[in-house]
């Protein structure tokens, strides 16, 4: 209808800039004319592209999504694809984890972002050998830069100046409680912590582990005070078991920051509400969100490409929960 050739046609179609004006307004008046829209099916057969993109989330993970430090990451992760026109298809890791990857390997959608936090499972392991690339919020456990694509804060970092921010404080036995052992960014915010005290010569109590939940702060702060009852200081691997840790220390007649300093982790909506307002290692969330979906992209664009790590600073938020401890107060 417009007297072009095919492949003169589909080039306007796609926005191909290399074809005369002439032909352009040509194709485009026929299409107009001739009501015509692309089969879209048709059209990600051709490409072998999808145009949509797996969002990997727990069920638990779906349930607490509200109070999850991961919405923020998800709305940049949202706003990225809506840019480029993508879809997000939700996608559920349960017990039987081999079954997403087949899913990921029917050539359902162009590749996956994989958000766990409440609860680690073998995914990474799993989806090793997947069929499109896979790009991670946050290093997994063990990861292999040669195989692993992620997008990442500074967590050893984050710890790092969580812990010398309490050192500073005067605060001479500092606890942690930390996110499950077989994650990533827990092993890596543990390590941080203990190479502080390590190198200021202070002792290093045990490891208090919980689950990135409210309830977890507060039963591994139990723990913590049962071990250490002259903790002064406590490093809280994120903002939501920090909540429950000042719950459990204002019960126990402790004073937060007199008595004990408190420092959280993600800078959250809950750091600045809590009571007292919560001093907070921020991650940059959305823009990990939006990192994330980026680095996807570049992995579908060079598939010889080798896996792509991204790793951004963390930043101290400081308020109400640091206090400096007295001179000459005992301890």
């Amino acid at each position: 209808a417009a007297g072009v050739s095919r492949a003169t046609a589909s080039r306007v179609l796609n926005g191909v800039p290399s074809v005369r004006e002439a032909a352009v307004a040509a194709v485009r008046k026929a299409a107009g004319d001739l009501g015509y829209r692309p089969n879209l099916a048709a059209r990600s057969l051709a490409r072998g592209r999808h145009d949509s993109i797996g969002l990997v989330l727990t069920e638990r993970d779906l349930a607490e999504l509200p109070h999850s430090f991961f919405a923020q990451p998800l709305r940049g992760a949202t706003a990225a694809v809506t840019r480029r026109s993508l879809q997000l298809v939700l996608l559920l890791a349960g017990p039987d984890e081999e079954s997403l990857r087949r899913y990921l390997d029917g050539s359902h959608v162009d590749g996956a972002l994989v958000i766990l936090e409440a609860h680690s499972t073998n995914l990474p392991r799993v989806l090793d050998q997947s069929a499109v690339p896979v790009v991670y919020l946050g290093r997994p456990v063990d990861s292999d830069p040669a195989v692993h694509s992620y997008v990442d804060v500074d967590n050893y970092g984050g710890a790092r100046l969580a812990t010398a921010e309490l050192v500073a404080a005067g605060r001479r036995v500092i606890g942690t409680i930390a996110g499950p052992p077989d994650m990533g960014v827990a092993v890596d915010r543990v390590a941080g912590w203990r190479d502080v005290l390590t190198e200021e010569g202070m002792p290093v109590p045990p490891v208090a582990y919980g689950d990135f939940t409210a309830d977890g702060g507060a039963n591994a702060m139990a723990r913590l005070l049962a071990a250490q009852p002259d903790l002064d200081g406590v490093f809280v691997a994120s903002d939501l078991m920090a909540t429950g840790a000042l719950k459990v220390l204002g019960a126990s007649g402790r004073r937060v920051p007199a008595d004990v300093s408190v420092v959280g982790y993600d800078d959250s909506i809950l750091a600045p509400t809590a009571n007292p307002p919560l001093t907070s290692v921020r991650q940059p969330l959305e823009e990990m969100g939006r990192l994330m979906v980026e680095v996807l992209l570049q992995l579908l664009a060079d598939p010889a490409a080798g896996p792509i790590q991204r790793i951004l600073p963390a930043q101290l938020t400081r308020r109400e929960s640091v206090q400096a401890r007295p001179s000459g107060a005992a301890g």
